[in-house]
C-alpha cells in the first residue's frame, strides 16, 4: 500500500492547486462540468469528465483517518486500510487486484489522518466492475483471527522498514508528538508499536463497522465518462448497500494555544548531512478565517515554495550556504494544521547559520511583509501549477477527494482560485506575524553522530 509520508510527498502540492475551469476536449459547452449528487444510502458521488484518453480514475474516500481512531488503538486506520484487500463473502483473496492488472490498469490505496483512499486507473468499460469490487468490500469482509494474524505482521515490518529504520522518520514523529500537544496528530499515522502488536479482529470489526459504510464516503470518479452513466453505475452498484447508523460530528480534541519554543534532537551515525525544520500550529483550510488559509498558502509559496522564492535565491542561490530550504502549508486537514520551514545546510556552512537565515526571512516578511510584484508572481505560479495538475487524472481526484473528506465541497474547490487572487500583501504579512513566532514554535534537529553536544 502506499505509505501516507509518501502519498503527502507525491500529491501535497496537488492538492492545494485545484482547477481555475474545466477541462475542454471538444466545443460541447458543458463538456467537462464537474458534478456531483447523492445516492438514497448517503453515499456522495463526484464526477470529473476528462475526455482526452479512454481511461478513468475511480476512488473511494472514507470519512475516517488515524485522527479517528480510539484511544490505545494507534494504527487501526492503516491496518484496515490493508485488511480491504482480504478476501470477501464473493471474492477469493487478490481477486480484485488481479483483475485490475488482467486489463493492464493500477489500484493502491492510503491512509492519511483524515481519511483513508482505495482507487483504480482502468480503461472505462472497466468501471463497473471496480464498482462491484469496491461496494462488494464495503459490506462484506472476512475478518477471522489467521487473516488478522498475518496482516497485522505486515503493518509490523511495515513500520520497521519504514519508520524505525529511518532515521528522518523517527524524528518526524517525534516532532508530530511534541507540536501537538492535544491535537491527535500527535499520534503517526502507521501507529506506535505497541499498540498496533495488540489490533484484534475485535478491534477491526468494530472499526469495519462503525466506518465503512457509504454514508461516511465520498465516490470520486475522473476520466472518460459521462455524468449520467456514472451515476447509473453508482446506483446499481453502490447503491445496493445498505445505509449505516449516521455517524456523530468528528469532534477531536481541541489544542490549547502554544506559548513556549521546544526543540528535538536526534543524533544517528547514519546521518552524513544535518537537517532542521521548524513548525507552527496554524490554521487549516476547514478552521482558517476568511481569507488566512488562502494568504498561508501564499506565504508558503513566496517564502519557500520553489527554486523562485526567498529562502531558495538568498541561501541556496545567492548565499551558498543550503543545499535545501524551504517552507510548505499543508493546507487540507479537518482540524488545525502546521505551517513548516526547513533547510540544510552545504559545504562548509554550519546547519546554525542556515537556521538563522530562515528565521530571519521569516521575520523579515512578518515586519515589512512582501511585495506586490512577489505577490503577483506567486499568484500566477499557483495558477500556472493548477493548470498542470488538470493535465492528471489522479490529482485532479485527489483534488476533490481530499476536500471534501474534510468538511468542504464541490463549491469550495471551484472558488478556490477566485479566494487567492484577492489575497492582499498585508495579509501575507498578518498571518506571518499572527502565526509564525519562533517563541511558540517547535524545531527539530537531526544531526550526525559527531555533532551530538554541538
Amino acid at each position: 500500500m502506499t505509505s501516507q509520508a509518501d502519498w503527502l510527498r507525491g500529491t501535497l502540492f496537488a492538492l492545494a492547486l485545484v482547477m481555475t475551469g474545466p477541462v475542454v476536449a471538444d466545443n460541447k459547452p458543458d463538456d467537462g462540468k464537474v458534478t456531483n449528487f447523492l445516492l438514497d444510502n448517503g453515499m456522495e458521488v463526484v464526477v470529473i469528465p476528462d475526455r482526452r484518453a479512454p481511461i478513468v480514475t475511480h476512488m473511494v474516500w472514507y470519512k475516517i483517518g488515524s485522527a479517528d481512531e480510539p484511544p490505545g488503538k494507534s494504527g487501526i486506520a492503516h491496518f484496515f486500510e490493508h485488511l480491504m484487500f482480504k478476501a470477501t463473502t464473493n471474492h477469493a483473496a487478490g481477486a480484485f487486484d488481479r483483475a485490475v492488472s488482467a486489463i493492464g490498469g493500477s489500484n493502491n490505496a492510503f491512509t492519511s489522518y483524515d481519511y483513508t483512499a482505495f482507487y483504480e486507473t482502468v480503461v472505462p468499460q472497466a468501471l463497473e466492475q471496480m464498482m462491484d469490487f469496491e461496494a462488494d468490500r464495503m459490506r462484506n469482509l472476512i475478518l477471522n483471527d489467521d487473516v488478522i494474524a498475518t496482516e497485522r505482521d505486515v503493518i509490523l515490518e511495515e513500520r520497521r522498514s519504514r519508520i524505525d529504520s529511518n532515521p528522518q522518520a523517527v524524528l518526524g514523529e517525534e516532532v508530530d508528538a511534541t507540536l501537538w500537544q492535544n491535537q491527535p496528530y500527535r499520534i503517526p499515522v502507521i501507529g506506535w508499536m505497541q499498540e498496533m502488536e495488540k489490533l484484534n479482529r475485535a478491534d477491526a470489526k468494530a472499526f469495519y463497522d462503525k466506518y465503512y459504510t457509504p454514508n461516511n464516503a465520498v465516490l470520486v470518479v475522473a476520466g472518460d465518462v459521462e455524468p449520467q452513466v456514472v451515476k447509473a453505475l453508482a446506483e446499481k452498484t453502490y447503491g445496493k448497500v445498505a445505509r449505516g447508523p449516521d455517524l456523530p460530528p468528528r469532534i477531536r480534541p481541541v489544542e490549547p494555544e502554544q506559548n513556549t519554543r521546544r526543540t528535538v534532537t536526534l543524533t544517528d551515525a547514519r546521518v552524513s548531512v544535518p537537517n532542521f525544520s521548524t513548525q507552527w500550529v496554524v490554521p487549516s483550510y476547514h478552521t482558517a478565517k476568511p481569507g488566512e488559509a488562502e494568504a498561508l498558502d501564499l506565504l508558503a509559496e513566496i517564502l519557500g515554495g520553489g527554486s523562485r522564492s526567498r529562502l531558495y535565491q538568498q541561501l541556496v542561490v545567492k548565499q551558498g550556504i543550503a543545499a535545501e530550504a524551504g517552507a510548505l502549508f499543508q493546507g487540507t486537514m479537518l482540524d488545525a494544521t502546521n505551517f513548516t520551514v526547513y533547510g540544510a545546510p552545504r559545504g562548509d556552512a554550519k546547519l546554525a547559520d542556515v537556521q538563522a537565515a530562515i528565521e530571519a526571512e521569516v521575520a523579515r516578511i512578518a515586519s515589512e511583509g512582501v511585495t506586490s510584484g512577489e505577490l503577483e508572481k506567486a499568484k500566477d505560479r499557483f495558477v500556472r501549477s493548477m493548470i498542470f495538475a488538470r493535465d492528471k487524472q489522479d490529482s485532479m481526484a485527489n483534488i476533490y477527494g481530499a476536500t471534501l473528506a474534510t468538511g468542504g465541497n464541490v463549491r469550495d474547490v471551484e472558488e478556490w482560485p477566485g479566494r487567492i487572487r484577492k489575497v492582499t500583501a498585508d495579509e501575507v504579512r498578518q498571518v506571518a506575524a499572527r502565526y509564525l513566532n519562533l517563541n511558540h514554535s517547535t524545531s527539530g534537529y537531526l544531526l550526525p553522530q559527531t555533532q551530538a553536544g554541538n
